[in-house]
């Protein structure tokens, strides 16, 4: 497949009144054309924040304190404002997870996407509007000329979602990056906007990086998935290989996690303990602290990726050759049995 975006050792910290957060500390990872990359954690693990960088919306406090992110031949990084204002929405575009937040209060939904499509695509604006009304169709809205002449607050959460959705694709970008798309909104409609999404990929040919923190929506958008934890990620692989075959204890948790709709016993998993503080990354697995399955070693040094498939890999010393046999944990295994039904073999 073609390789559309690469990042190598991507490194983020944000000033502050306590010090230097060390945010993003050595991400790595590649975006393939037409694909779902799912970046999954807890909030506060940076995913976000990478994702700011690529789109070069990194606060005023931030700063990329080594690495690359290469797309279209250049590398996102080393732009000034003016070049990276240009790719921002007409070669990589962003869904945030509250529409609310996204849409102007004070203008029909018609008109922010005809601004998106005159400014991006030089359209005349008789064009753009037809271009406009096309989009809010595409996008699975009823009656979308009427649709066009509505504010935000006429429609519903899932119709202002969608309407964010169709200024994301206005300009055709190669690249969405959907941002918790669907956190705002309730079961059924999420269930729509993520069904929505695939759908659009398939019809358009889109590259996406799905963030969210919650595994449960992943099985159903994703190709491949990355696992991420105090600014790094410690587990890489197939949807297939992170849900059926996981090899870091974090992920073992983040699964155990995942509500099930079966479960009577009104019992919910939770990892124990909180994430570091970045100000003072810890030595070693920053996980370890939070791991009933860490190693002496996993508090002195850091583990490197161990390779378990051409696809996938996991950086958790309990993959080394000297390590312990550890197992996941017996309900874990439970659990994966019934997630093979659910997790599609093939994509």
């Amino acid at each position: 497949m073609e390789k559309i975006l690469q990042v190598n050792n991507l490194h983020v910290s944000f000033k502050t009144h306590n010090g230097m957060v060390r945010a993003i500390r050595g991400v790595n990872f590649d975006l393939y054309k037409g694909e779902t990359l799912a970046i999954v954690g807890e909030s506060g693990s940076g995913k976000s924040v990478t994702t700011k960088v690529l789109m070069g919306i990194l606060a005023k406090n931030g700063m990329i304190d080594d690495g690359e992110v290469l797309f279209d031949g250049m590398d996102l990084t080393k732009l000034t404002k003016q070049e990276i204002t240009a790719i921002r929405g007409k070669k990589i575009a962003m869904i945030f997870q509250d529409p609310m937040t996204s849409l102007n209060p004070t203008m029909t939904v018609g008109y922010q996407i005809l601004e998106s499509l005159v400014e991006h695509q030089n359209l005349s604006k008789k064009e753009a509007k037809a271009k406009a009304i096309e989009l809010i169709e595409l996008v699975g809205i009823t009656e979308p000329e009427k649709r066009y002449k509505q504010y935000p607050h006429q429609l519903s959460g899932g119709m202002r979602q969608r309407i964010v959705i169709a200024i994301a694709l206005a300009c055709n970008p190669r690249i969405l990056i959907a941002d918790e798309p669907t956190t705002a909104l309730d079961v059924t409609i999420q269930a729509q906007i993520l069904e929505l999404i695939k759908e659009l990929q398939q019809k358009i040919g889109l590259s996406i990086i799905f963030i969210t923190h919650d595994l449960g929506v992943v099985a159903n958008v994703a190709d491949r998935v990355a696992v991420m934890y105090a600014g790094k990620i410690v587990e890489y692989g197939t949807v297939q290989e992170i849900f059926l075959e996981p090899y870091h204890p974090y992920t073992w948790g983040l699964l155990a996690s995942v509500p099930e709709m079966e479960d009577t016993s009104n019992e919910l998993y939770a990892i124990p303990g909180a994430p570091p503080n970045l100000l003072e990354p810890p030595k070693g697995d920053a996980f370890a602290v939070r791991s009933e399955f860490a190693l002496k070693i996993d508090f002195e040094e850091e583990p490197p990726f161990f390779k378990i498939s051409d696809t996938h890999y996991a950086a958790t010393w309990l993959l080394h050759e000297n390590a312990p046999a550890i197992e996941m944990p017996a309900m874990l295994k439970e659990r994966i049995k019934k997630m093979k039904k659910g997790v599609p073999h093939e994509r």
